[in-house]
């Protein structure tokens, strides 16, 4: 059958694997070296990390679009439209494009015969989109770890591990030590790093040693200051006073300055104003208000990400509901722990995944920790119907858990 739609060809890339996941770069390689998909030619920077990506990623984005350069960026996973995990100057590229851009994956890859995973698939169609649009940057999001991420065949100029948190421990391992030498396979030997938590892990530290990787590590050799209205951002040699605040976390956002500051690309201080100023993203501490009701979206889909997204939330004299669904092969227990105390009652739900949690597993998880269940819902569009329907004006509802639950509510927002 011809192929003729994106979503012919999403669904066709959905059966080219035997497995869903397989790391590794192999396969990768040998199709990006039939198209020579390896060189970019212009600089690179490659971040990963538990949490914290795809506001880096934002940020960086939103910053060289403001200095004007040509800035294409690569994100997965998506949230309503697949088109979201490609973009030039900050925009989705356009079905045509990626039409194109995966006929000749598919040519280059049936030439050497291999198979290749859905993510390894797409990743080559960004590589190949951005080699034909004559970039002056390119940002790179890893999917899956690092070392053996397909992002990975990519050399980066500048390499960011936002953060270290326990996740997807089948396949990175199961302490912040293993899970560290995962993401630090992106470094590069003489090519420098960043670091964007205070408390590296010692294999982390070792690799970049091994590698003569200049390491910058946050709160040692950057750092901010969160000056009420505005903040600070410094390093070694200079500072930014009066930054306006993004839509984003300033954790991450001083990590994306970091990187910026380690290429040779020239940004102005207006256009880092102007940058900040626009850098959003959809599903991260997202505000959103409805029938008068605060909603806040989050992907949080694991321990440390629930604690940060609690970070960012003030104490409101008001009620706090969660519409919350899981995968389940996420730690869902330790999730909860970091909300503990919170919420004054959770609307839980099921997701329509393959690995969705069924919501009938969901609330003992939560009952043995005291929390109250406010609703046990098949779908997330009901228990945000229920939630709702429950809160009085200037409560808030926190929407979290997957990228599957925000993506589940928004779809539900739009349709009523």
């Amino acid at each position: 059958m011809p192929l003729l739609t994106l979503a012919d060809w999403l669904s066709h890339l959905e059966t080219q694997h035997v497995k869903a996941i397989d790391m590794g770069l192999e396969r990768v390689q040998k199709v990006a070296h039939v198209l020579n998909l390896q060189q970019l030619g212009c600089p690179v920077i490659t971040v990963a990390g538990t949490n914290g990506k795809g506001s880096t990623v934002a940020t960086l984005t939103a910053i060289y679009t403001a200095a004007g350069y040509r800035v294409g960026t690569y994100t997965s996973p998506h949230i309503t439209y697949f088109n979201e995990r490609i973009a030039l100057q900050n925009q989705p590229v356009n079905d045509e494009l990626l039409i194109s851009a995966f006929e000749h994956i598919e040519v280059a890859r049936t030439t050497v015969n291999i198979s290749l995973t859905y993510f390894e698939f797409t990743t080559l169609a960004a590589l190949w989109t951005f080699q034909q649009s004559q970039l002056d940057i390119v940002v790179l999001e890893v999917g899956l770890g690092g070392r053996l991420d397909a992002v990975n065949i990519i050399d980066a100029d500048v390499a960011v591990v936002t953060s270290i948190g326990i996740d997807h421990v089948d396949w990175l391992g199961d302490t912040r030590e293993k899970i560290s030498v995962e993401k630090a396979g992106i470094f590069r030997t003489h090519k420098p790093a960043i670091y964007g938590e205070a408390n590296p892990p010692q294999p982390l530290l070792d690799y970049a040693a091994q590698l003569a990787t200049p390491l910058q590590i946050k709160h040692q050799q950057f750092g901010f200051n969160d000056d009420g209205e505005t903040w600070s951002w410094w390093n070694e040699t200079q500072t930014f006073t009066h930054l306006p605040k993004a839509k984003l976390a300033l954790d991450n956002v001083a990590t994306a300055i970091a990187a910026m500051s380690l290429l040779p690309l020239n940004v102005p201080e207006v256009a880092l104003h102007n940058g900040l100023k626009s850098a959003q993203l959809a599903g991260r501490a997202e505000h959103l208000v409805y029938q008068q009701k605060k909603i806040v979206m989050d992907v949080a889909h694991n321990a440390h990400g629930a604690a940060f997204f609690m970070q960012q939330l003030p104490v409101i004299p008001y009620k706090t509901f969660a519409v919350f669904a899981m995968l389940s092969d996420k730690d869902i227990g330790a999730t909860l722990d970091s909300c503990l105390g919170r919420m004054d009652a959770w609307f839980i739900a099921g997701l329509d995944v393959p690995r969705g949690t069924p919501v009938d597993k969901l609330a003992p998880l939560l009952q043995t920790r005291g929390m109250v269940v406010g609703g046990s819902y098949q779908t997330v569009g009901a228990a945000m119907r229920s939630a709702l329907a429950q809160a009085q004006t200037g409560d808030r509802i926190l929407v979290f858990g997957s990228f599957y639950t925000v993506a589940a509510a928004k779809q539900w927002l739009a349709t009523h």
